[in-house]
């Protein structure tokens, strides 16, 4: 692989995951702070009994972290074995 070409595979790697973690960080920033925010209008809904804000809080967010955490490293790794940096043989 030429210079060139390995320079361009790294810009291009290094977009992707820039890109990833910016969507990776609204999402979160998201859920950590705008739907608190917003959780008392709401509460004028429920949903399996409890508050649609508080339970959003509570479990909703704890969900979609975990859920974050998962779409992170699988769409990391995509890129990384785009770019033949996955690590693996």
């Amino acid at each position: 692989m030429s210079g060139n070409s390995n320079s361009e595979v790294r810009v291009r790697h290094w977009a992707r995951t820039r890109n990833l973690t910016i969507l990776v960080l609204v999402v979160w920033a998201v859920f950590s702070f705008v739907l608190p925010w917003h959780a008392q209008s709401l509460n004028e809904f429920s949903f399996l009994g409890f508050p649609l804000g508080y339970y959003l809080c509570v479990q909703g967010s704890l969900a979609v972290f975990v859920l974050l955490i998962f779409f992170q490293n699988w769409r990391q790794d995509k890129i990384d074995d785009d770019a033949g940096l996955s690590g693996r043989e």
